[in-house]
């Protein structure tokens, strides 16, 4: 760990700080370069754009240019950081755009003291982008500001916390199901944690088919008696029973999926779970179980975590950059559902399709293939933009 950390830190720091720079896409070598980028000649399409505002797309960036905007309340598995701590997050993220869908972005951390000033904020900048990726902010605010910001602008507004990790989860549970011979439409699902990745999760898998899902979180099971409830969740509650607590629902299920935290699932629970059980623990940096002990009680299991030193890494990277490429070469206006289920069946069908050379050289592998430890593509894979980008495309509104 003393070498990751000393690594990491040189890499943000030489030779420049920071992980990102802006480069012009146009000369500015001569005086005629100069009375073109700016005055005189800039006026003309400042005129244009003021005669019709959809030229901005023509004359401008916008239609390439996404912003990701936090406000530092819940900064990867840290915690409430702060705008500033969370910068690094952000030029990351955008490092991750512009590799995989060659999609420019701002980084913006916004020290707002009110959710309602943070969405005054967005509102005001967001005639500069074609999009606004909301990250790193926590529950329950990041619904309410979310919501709002979908009400009040006409560019697409995603808050990849909650929409990227579903898409990522319904494509490896699609693909996972199958091989253990089960369907969404039966399959029991437990969820723990139900915060924002975990409540989105629930919501796309019941858009998507599924019809038997149990939530839980650190007060145990959300049914409709709890008065602790808020409105992203209450309607994920389930008709109060005995079932109260994680041991309580997890014999017989088919499918675990982990949000929450290092070492939250007993893997005795696993031992009790239906025959082919999934588990997806998605905890990061450390997984609710380690593959290790869940594969140990449970020879026919399938394991997801978050971790790329683990099969089936679930990796919002998969998602957001090319959701965003489609989103923005459709000029959609909002990111619809039939959008997040496009993107998610997408990934879900790339991952049943052979294995370029390229993608087995990037990980140093000899061969790769669908099956158990193979459920999700890898986010170097370059037909992703072709798969997932083309297929949200086509389902813009």
């Amino acid at each position: 760990m003393d070498d990751l950390k000393k690594r990491a830190l040189d890499y943000h720091q030489f030779p420049t700080p920071g992980k990102l720079s802006v480069d012009s896409s146009k000369p500015c070598a001569t005086q005629d370069d100069l009375s073109l980028a700016y005055t005189p000649g800039v006026a003309e399409p400042v005129r244009e754009i003021h005669a019709d505002p959809a030229n901005a797309y023509k004359y401008t960036n916008k239609g390439n240019l996404v912003a990701v905007i936090t406000d530092g309340t819940a900064v990867l598995g840290l915690g409430d950081m702060g705008p500033l701590a969370s910068k690094p997050v952000m030029e990351g993220k955008a490092v991750l755009f512009k590799r995989f869908a060659g999609i420019d972005v701002f980084d913006i951390e916004v020290n707002a003291k009110t959710p309602d000033e943070f969405i005054q904020t967005v509102v005001n900048i967001a005639p500069t982008f074609g999009g606004i990726n909301l990250e790193d902010i926590a529950a329950p605010h990041c619904f309410y500001i979310e919501n709002e910001l979908k009400k009040r602008l006409d560019i697409p507004v995603f808050h990849d916390d909650q929409h990227g990790t579903a898409v990522i989860v319904a494509a490896a549970l699609l693909n996972a199901l199958e091989l253990q011979g089960k369907t969404l439409a039966r399959a029991k699902i437990v969820f723990l944690g139900a915060g924002a990745a975990g409540c989105s999760c629930a919501k796309l898998l019941k858009l998507m088919g599924a019809t038997n899902i149990t939530m839980v979180d650190r007060s145990g099971v959300l049914d409709t008696n709890r008065p602790d409830l808020h409105d992203n969740n209450r309607e994920l509650a389930v008709v109060p029973s005995n079932n109260k607590v994680l041991a309580d629902v997890m014999p017989d299920a088919d499918v675990f999926i982990g949000v929450s935290a290092k070492n939250a699932l007993d893997p005795a629970l696993i031992k009790g779970m239906a025959s082919n059980p999934i588990v997806f623990a998605l905890a990061n940096p450390d997984p609710e179980v380690l593959p290790s002990l869940a594969h140990a009680v449970r020879d026919d299991l399938i394991m997801a975590t978050g971790r790329s030193d683990f099969p089936n890494q679930v990796n919002n990277a998969l998602c957001f950059p090319y959701l965003f490429r489609g989103a923005l070469d459709a000029k959609a206006k909002k990111i619809t559902e039939n959008m997040k289920i496009a993107a998610a069946k997408a990934l879900s069908a790339l991952a049943r399709e052979p294995v370029p050379e390229e993608v087995l050289k990037a990980y140093q592998l000899s061969a790769l293939s669908f099956g158990k430890d193979y459920i999700i593509p890898k986010p170097f894979d370059p037909r992703l933009m072709k798969y997932v980008s083309t297929a949200v495309a086509e389902a813009a509104e």
